[in-house]
């Protein structure tokens, strides 16, 4: 339920109102727009039958949410989310690119990395210390060495770092070494897990399941939100159907469906969704063209001899040259890089 306050409703009344819904069981979650302040009702909604809240002091308005999804729909918020990483905005009108080694290989090869993709202007770097493989016999990640170098290239470079987390066991460790924690498509329903964030005060990434609707992966979004967490960035990564060609199929219709649902910023990774390096720059410019506030780019200095992933990465010289087309693509539809 969304309840709409006044513009002149007192901290007093609002306060009020919070102790009777509180009251009855019930959590409240504020949103302040530029028009309006709005109160989303999370709970069993039959507790309210009976209430009066619609008459209460500094009160508007009273209606229910109708999709399953509340704190993360477009009805709970109008204007869109705009989640600010150490000065990085993503969700506005500049769009951002977050890149990096799809694994931390090494010292040398993480710095390497993320000194060329901040030279072509990614303004995020990316890295996996803990890799979640479908083989127990593959390279599972450097664990915490690889946080280490994570959180150095951090300090030398200035850049946010995202990193995945897999277990809530590793949550500390991660929460003091990255800016923003990816939840990946093998975990979107791990409910504990998304609980488990969602009562951190940091930035979440959560990337669309490999056969999930959306519908499903906003529902996971809102496990985060209900508890607390309302920074949550979207990742359109690929879904699963009958076509082999390529590794996954990239649901572009997702973007744009995606913003109509929600006031969530959403990205795409065209590196996961085809697996094959020379697809990710045309579907990068896709992305972008149908409204994708930003990218997550796999990018290797060596990827014949990556360790993970190196079919889908690009070398620096093409990142680079990348970055240049997609400014092209940003400018034609009014956004910037």
């Amino acid at each position: 339920m969304i309840i709409v306050l006044r513009p002149d409703a007192t901290k007093e009344q609002i306060d009020h109102l919070i102790e009777k819904i509180k009251d009855l069981g019930l959590s409240v979650h504020i949103s302040k727009g530029k028009e309006r302040t709005i109160m989303g009702v999370i709970g069993d909604e039959s507790l309210l039958e009976g209430a009066p809240l619609a008459v209460l002091p500094g009160v508007e308005n009273v209606m229910p949410i109708l999709k399953p999804y509340k704190l993360v729909s477009r009805e709970f918020r109008k204007e869109d989310t705009v989640i600010e990483v150490d000065g990085v905005k993503i969700g506005g009108k500049e769009i951002q690119v977050i890149a990096g080694p799809c694994s931390i290989e090494t010292r040398e090869l993480l710095f390497d990395a993320a000194k060329k993709v901040k030279r072509a202007g990614a303004r995020l770097l990316r890295g996996g210390a803990f890799k979640p493989r479908t083989s127990p016999y593959a390279f599972q990640g450097l664990g915490e060495e690889g946080l280490k170098y994570l959180a150095e290239a951090r300090k030398k470079t200035g850049m946010p770092v995202v990193t995945e987390l897999m277990d809530p066991r590793d949550i500390d460790i991660i929460y003091e070494n990255t800016d923003i924690i990816q939840i990946g498509a093998r975990n979107m329903q791990n409910f504990r897990l998304l609980t488990e964030v969602g009562k951190l005060d940091k930035p979440v990434l959560l990337k669309r399941g490999l056969s999930a609707t959306i519908k499903e992966f906003l529902m996971s979004a809102e496990y985060i939100a209900a508890e607390g967490n309302h920074k949550i960035i979207l990742c359109e990564r690929g879904i699963r159907t009958f076509e082999t060609a390529v590794r996954n199929t990239l649901d572009l219709s997702a973007v744009p469906v995606l913003k109509e649902e929600t006031h969530l910023p959403v990205i795409v990774d065209p590196s996961h969704a085809v697996g094959r390096w020379d697809l990710v720059a045309p579907l990068a410019k896709a992305a972008i063209a149908v409204g994708a506030d930003g990218l997550m780019i796999e990018v290797h200095s060596d990827p014949e001899n990556a360790l993970c992933d190196g079919a889908q990465s690009l070398k620096p010289d093409k990142f680079a040259s990348l970055m240049k087309e997609l400014k092209k693509v940003a400018e034609a539809i009014g956004r910037t890089m």
